[in-house]
């Protein structure tokens, strides 16, 4: 009942209060570049901005702190609101925008303690590294202090203007950083009271330690690789690939990737590009962090795809004494309801997580140990990524980096390709773990701690080709994690690469769009085999030989990728427990467990159930009539989600192909029925290096977070023809508006 009124209050309050602010006018192009501040700032010199027609601004400035400065204004005026929205999120006070529905998740937020390390992060910066911040932030806290018309989301939520400080761009930086392996844990926390728990658990690692691994330390070893992805063995996360010079068709090294995150609007990326005495670069920035997180600068070009590495461990902590508890209470802030109090119990091991609302289990105490906890300077080292001419200055910058996990790929214009796997990782034994859950004398393997150049690294590879796709690095000293995607991307990404001798631009615009799913088409070869000589009427005949024709591309317009779909989804509710996929799903390797069942099923079982899944897909495939009519993509704010007024903040809705292990990956849940997809590709980007202009970057959805801008989404037609935004390295006057700023 309480969970139920605070959800109520929660809805109310922002009912009404959206009801009352309403969206802003729609706004032109010029109305917006007329909002941004050129007068009266803070610089030392001159300062040029130049934006393009889709509002890519491009800075040049005589010193590093200018430069710096103009950029903290240029995120502020993009994506204020949501800079501001990503704060309080990053910092557990998501109540005190939304009410009390809100209070439970920010009492697991605050428990799991993301800016835990910031203070030592900030203390311990480099001079260079803390000018840079100082100065990005002083351009913020201008632009917030002095704006005359703040965005949407200040009257929404009830937003305060409070400066930002060091310490909350690094919480930041950590709330797009978690480990992805908590994902995973989470969603098995529960399930460890079941009997047969032991054998479940060891089958996960099992699959999910199974992923093809992008390159190998043996000479030649890439070779056999390359064969084995073009045999079609395959079997999901962020795409990155590097072609080196001789195999492009222009002589220099090519990059490209596609960074897979949630899909929502304001898109988290923003294409900038600047060049100040220190630093020239182009790429994807995230809103509220400084620095070119994808992209290139004169010399080399980086992309990158989450490592998925155990930088994590649960520590079970049920058998210490009272004494090995800290308590720490804090004040949640509540929008409409009375503030609440939370109780943070923390030991050596770190915080009990489950002492959070989300992650109780039954009769368990664990703490999470996590190397996020820990200081590690992520801004310098992307900041000296930004910076580096050479591959010796690009490894030599990431040493200092550790979360999020990266491989980080590489490519320079001498046509070099490299790849670089960026964390640090406890030397804990290269056997898997025996349980979810380690001892407190695990704590021991976390005394040594390996960098990034202790571990793995790819440079000029012997067949030209990198690709990864959140798939197994290569094999380390320490184990590097447990949970790896399906092979089916990196292995698509490598058969693509490597099916003709040179490798174009046009290419790699083709590949971040392919949709073929090879774990699909294992799955589906089996269920069509075993349905073979099945006494079915009309419609069920004409799903299976939809099912049987289908060539494994989720394309929008494919009727049999609905096919299968439709049929999957009874088929495995009829075999088999919730709880059951439940654990399939959470280990990321649901079609390869569902597969290994079915096909040790009889017939007396497996007939009688796909005769009549087959039944009842042929509803499903007549209702929907292709995959674009099932699987939608819903382009909205978060707040789309809410009753009645939700729908303001609901922008597109239109059929969209892929799956949750494409290529273009466009996640989704196994369902029967419409369903949006919230989670995979949403930005693109390619550069050939033989050309200092050629680089090109596209957002599912536009520049300008500002709610009524011709530029919120203006890119959406891009992304779904498959075009993109040239952004120079050096833009000439004719690229766009020219502002000159002065103080």
């Amino acid at each position: 009942m309480a969970g139920k009124l605070a959800a109520l209050v929660s809805a109310l309050v922002l009912g009404g209060r959206a009801a009352v602010t309403g969206l802003p006018a729609p706004s032109d192009r010029r109305a917006r570049l007329a909002a941004f501040p050129t007068r009266g700032l803070p610089l030392e010199g001159r300062v040029t901005v130049r934006w393009n027609e889709r509002m890519v601004p491009f800075v040049e400035a005589g010193s590093d702190r200018d430069g710096a400065f103009v950029l903290g204004l240029v995120h502020a005026h993009l994506r204020l609101g949501q800079m501001e929205t990503l704060r309080r999120v990053s910092q557990g006070r998501i109540a005190e925008m939304v009410g009390p529905f809100a209070t439970d998740i920010d009492r697991s937020l605050r428990i799991l303690g993301l800016g835990r390390a910031a203070p030592a992060i900030v203390a311990a910066l480099p001079a260079a590294t803390r000018d840079w911040l100082e100065a990005y932030l002083e351009g913020v806290n201008h632009y917030l202090a002095t704006c005359e018309r703040l965005p949407h989301e200040f009257a929404l939520f009830g937003l305060e203007r409070e400066p930002w400080r060091a310490e909350e761009v690094v919480t930041l930086g950590r709330l797009v950083s978690t480990d992805v392996n908590w994902l995973v844990w989470f969603g098995l926390l529960k399930q460890r009271a079941r009997p047969d728990w032991p054998g479940l658990w060891a089958r996960l690692v099992a699959a999910g330690s199974n992923s093809t691994a992008s390159y190998h330390l043996e000479e030649g070893a890439q070779a056999a690789l390359l064969e084995a992805i073009l045999a079609g063995a395959s079997r999901s996360g962020s795409n990155a690939v590097a072609v080196a010079g001789t195999r492009s068709r222009s002589g220099g090294a090519l990059l490209a990737g596609d960074p897979h995150l949630g899909v929502s609007q304001p898109n988290a990326w923003i294409i900038a590009g600047y060049r100040t005495p220190s630093t020239h670069a182009v790429g994807f920035m995230a809103a509220g962090l400084p620095f070119v997180a994808i992209g290139r600068n004169p010399w080399i070009a980086w992309g990158g795809t989450n490592l998925r590495s155990a930088n994590s461990d649960l520590i079970d902590v049920s058998g210490l004494p009272p004494e090995a508890f800290e308590t720490e209470r804090q004040t949640i802030k509540v929008r409409g309801w009375r503030d609440a109090e939370v109780a943070i119990r923390h030991t050596v091991h770190g915080p009990v997580i489950t002492d959070a609302p989300l992650l109780k289990a039954d009769g368990l105490q664990a703490a999470l140990t996590w190397i996020g906890h820990r200081p590690s300077d992520e801004l310098s080292a992307l900041l000296a990524v930004n910076r580096a001419r050479n591959w010796e200055e690009f490894r030599a910058g990431l040493e200092g980096y550790a979360v999020s996990p990266q491989n980080f790929v590489y490519a320079d214009a001498a046509g070099d390709i490299g790849q670089v796997m960026a964390t640090r990782l406890p030397a804990r034994p290269k056997d898997p773990p025996a349980e979810l859950l380690q001892p407190p004398e695990a704590a021991a393997h976390w005394q040594r701690i390996l960098g990034a150049n202790e571990l793995p690294q790819a440079f000029r590879p012997e067949t030209g080709l990198l690709a990864s796709a959140n798939n197994r690095g290569a094999e380390a000293e320490v184990p590097v994690g447990w949970f790896f995607s399906t092979n089916d991307r990196v292995e698509r990404l490598y058969a693509l690469l490597a099916a003709g001798d040179k490798v174009g631009v046009e290419d790699l615009v083709a590949l971040q769009q392919d949709v073929y799913m090879a774990s699909a088409v294992a799955l589906r070869d089996l269920v069509v085999a075993r349905a073979e000589g099945l006494p079915l009427d009309g419609p069920a005949a004409g799903v299976l030989a939809s099912l049987r024709d289908w060539d494994g591309h989720y394309r929008a317009d494919s009727r049999g990728a609905l096919a299968f779909e439709q049929t999957l989804v009874p088929l495995t509710a009829a075999l088999f427990e919730r709880r059951d996929l439940a654990a399939f799903e959470s280990g990321g390797r649901a079609f390869q467990l569902i597969g290994e069942e079915l096909s040790l099923l009889p017939d007396a079982r497996l007939r009688p159930a796909l005769a009549e899944a087959l039944g009842k897909a042929a509803a499903g495939v007549a209702r929907f009539g292709d995959w674009g009519g099932q699987h939608r993509m819903v382009l909205q704010h978060p707040l789309g989600g809410l009753p009645l007024l939700g729908r303001r903040y609901r922008f597109l809705d239109y059929p969209v192909a892929g799956s949750s292990s494409t290529v273009m990956k466009t996640a989704h849940r196994l369902t029967a029925e419409r369903h949006p997809t919230g989670y995979g590709s949403q930005a693109r980007h390619i550069s050939d290096l033989s050309d200092p202009d050629a680089n090109w970057f596209v957002l599912l959805g536009g520049q300008d977070g500002w709610f009524g801008s011709e530029h919120f989404l203006d890119q959406v037609e891009l992304w779904r023809a498959g075009e993109y935004v040239q952004v120079p390295l050096s833009p000439g006057d004719d690229w766009g508006e020219v502002m000159v700023l002065a103080g």
